[in-house]
């Protein structure tokens, strides 16, 4: 199996595997960890030619690039931070990112070293690498559970902050190690934390301020933009760790976030850029990292692996219980966090990074007896980690969405939909979605429009749909649809492009604009606006004059006894179907490019006139 080869499989699985994750609804880790350890057994079958990854890369080439790539992937991460977000909870997280790392450390170190009869040097390593989570596991399963704000929040905050604090903690503890000494090992740590901060804090804000200096004075083009914070990211990365081991990662994470939190300019298209590259680098390296290891490697653990992973499951409750004990969290929320700690990217490269260096010093002349006796139980470090991984993916991956929905602290997702406008005729058809048991939210720049929603029993916000606002401070937990439904056809259009990144893309829809803008619809390229809504003749005139002559919103339930045939001849063709609730519960939104045929125990959400319903 030649190196093309093998790289081209690797993008390929990791491609598909994320398609298929979101298909079935799965954590996507989990099935990139398992096309990694299938890849190089699945091809020896097929074609008889059989070979390990470690022969097809060196490690001292791998390595490095997976340093970079988790670089990139944490100052991604970083971006999505802001301190907005932290309202009432920054203590908690501080508390989390230290206690709770502390006491996991601890406890996982005694773990290891009890079950394994692991030096505690060794023991100590591991406890420090496990304290990880990232942005890389902790994300995806927030997109998929999708919390109250506040507790999506905070859990984002604290698995990116995690991954510098823990990953730095783990080159301490190597660094101790390899010192050797007691008294000289203590003094290397503290003076490593305070450089390590130092370094992080000062080059990323100072490389922040400059960024956005160069970027106000239109120094840098947009269609270098993307690809100069790149270069800036793994050049600052690759410079700090110069100065300090491994400060790297912090520098990196404090300028996300520091680009993150600054209002003088838009960095939008970078993040849409690092969100893709973040897609890629994840598919890759789970599937690169997966595929070095042997299933020998894993069956070495053996039953103890498995009793180490349920401890590490019980470790979590005891850490965030001790993080947030007098912090005024609610009990729902304590409990959501106590089952969310899933391994991920970080905890593998740095195991795999440091059993390798482990044994590099363990063959030099001049190598201790401590690091001599270390290497004969390091080759144990990334099995037992990428145990772990797999292993709290899954269990978490599998259980942590229908705790949420048990805790409460999530609204099982049934399609709910965020309506742009609060005129009559949005509300008219809110109150339809609304009443089939849907959540729904308008948001209108209109006070009257708003007021008159409320006071009809629809939730609603008054504010403009184009504002940080929306997207910062409302609570769209059970909302996962846009109907952009405003007199305005360039608001609308403007709001599916500037909620695209909330909602899926095929969830973002618009009225189609009215006759009278038929002249400025040319200002609006197609491929800037949204679904278009319900049929090519319902804009917002035709909505306005249809209810200003009296007509309604209709449900109605398909049947046997009365099909859809029925419903148009009782109706007309002025009926125009609007949404269809199908037998399951889902919710399908009627659109311009399609011809809906509601089935049997389907209900028909649909506009019909007066006169035609009275018959």
């Amino acid at each position: 199996m030649d190196v093309m080869l093998y790289l081209a499989s690797v993008i390929t699985l990791g491609i598909a595997a994320q398609w298929l994750a979101w298909r079935l609804h799965l954590p996507a880790i989990l099935l990139l960890l398992v096309s990694g350890f299938l890849l190089l057994p699945v091809y020896g079958l097929m074609t008889g030619e059989w070979a390990h990854a470690n022969s097809l890369i060196d490690a001292q080439v791998l390595f490095p690039i997976v340093s970079l790539s988790v670089a990139v992937i944490l100052f991604e991460g970083g971006l999505s931070l802001r301190f907005a977000e932290l309202h009432g909870t920054g203590s908690v997280v501080l508390r989390l990112v230290t206690v709770g790392v502390g006491a996991t450390w601890i406890l996982s170190t005694l773990g290891a070293r009890f079950l394994f009869e692991f030096q505690w040097p060794l023991a100590a390593l591991l406890g420090a690498i496990l304290t990880v989570s990232g942005p890389t596991v902790v994300g995806p399963l927030l997109r998929y559970v999708r919390p109250e704000a506040r507790i999506g929040s905070l859990a984002k905050w604290e698995g990116i902050v995690n991954d510098p604090v823990g990953a730095v903690l783990a080159v301490l503890v190597f660094e101790a190690i390899r010192i050797g000494a007691l008294e000289q090992a203590i003094l290397a740590t503290v003076r490593g934390i305070f450089v390590t901060t130092l370094v992080g804090l000062c080059i990323g804000a100072s490389a922040a301020l400059i960024i956005v200096q160069l970027l106000k004075r239109y120094l840098i083009p947009d269609y270098l933009q993307s690809a100069v914070l790149l270069a800036v990211v793994v050049a600052l990365f690759a410079f700090s760790n110069g100065i300090q081991h491994e400060s790297g990662l912090l520098t990196v994470t404090v300028l996300g976030i520091a680009l993150a939190n600054q209002k003088s300019v838009t960095l939008k298209h970078v993040v849409e850029f690092k969100e893709n590259l973040r897609v890629l680098l994840i598919s890759t390296l789970f599937i690169l990292l997966a595929s070095r290891i042997e299933w020998q490697q894993l069956q070495s653990v053996g039953w103890k692996g498995l009793v180490f992973l349920l401890l590490l499951l019980f470790i979590r409750p005891v850490a965030v219980m001790l993080s947030t004990v007098g912090t005024g969290l609610q009990r729902p929320d304590r409990l959501f966090l106590s089952w969310l700690h899933p391994r991920g990217i970080v905890a593998a490269a740095v195991a795999s990074l440091f059993a390798m260096e482990i044994e590099q010093l363990a063959k030099a002349d001049d190598a201790t007896l401590l690091i001599k006796s270390l290497a004969e139980q390091a080759n144990q470090l990334v099995p037992l980690t990428f145990l772990v991984i797999v292993g709290t993916v899954a269990v978490y991956g599998l259980t942590i969405s229908p705790l949420a929905r048990w805790l409460q602290v999530a609204k099982p997702d049934r399609g709910g939909i965020l309506f742009a406008g609060a005129e009559r005729s949005v509300r008219e058809i809110a109150k339809a979605v609304h009443a089939e048991g849907f959540p729904v939210l308008l948001v209108d720049t209109n006070q009257r429009h708003t007021a008159r929603a409320r006071m009809e029993g629809l939730p609603a916000e008054f504010g403009s749909i184009l504002s940080e606002y929306v997207q910062e401070e409302l609570d769209l937990s059970g909302i996962s649809r846009l109907l952009a439904m405003t007199p305005n056809d360039e608001i609308n259009s403007l709001a599916a492009m500037e909620l695209a990144d909330v909602f899926e893309r095929a969830e973002v829809y618009q009225l189609v604009p009215d006759k009278l803008d038929a002249a400025r619809r040319n200002l609006v390229p197609q491929h800037l606006r949204a679904r278009m809504l319900f049929d090519p003749t319902v804009t917002s005139e035709f909505l306005r004059a249809r209810f200003a002559a009296g007509a309604v919103v209709k449900r109605t339930r398909m049947s046997e006894e009365f099909t859809y045939d029925d419903f148009q001849q009782m109706y007309g063709e002025s009926a125009t179907v609007l949404f269809i609730v199908r037998e399951t519960g889902e919710l399908d939104v009627g659109t311009a490019d399609s011809t809906p045929r509601p089935q049997s125990g389907q209900t028909v959400i649909a506009l019909v006139n007066p006169a035609e319903r009275d018959e």
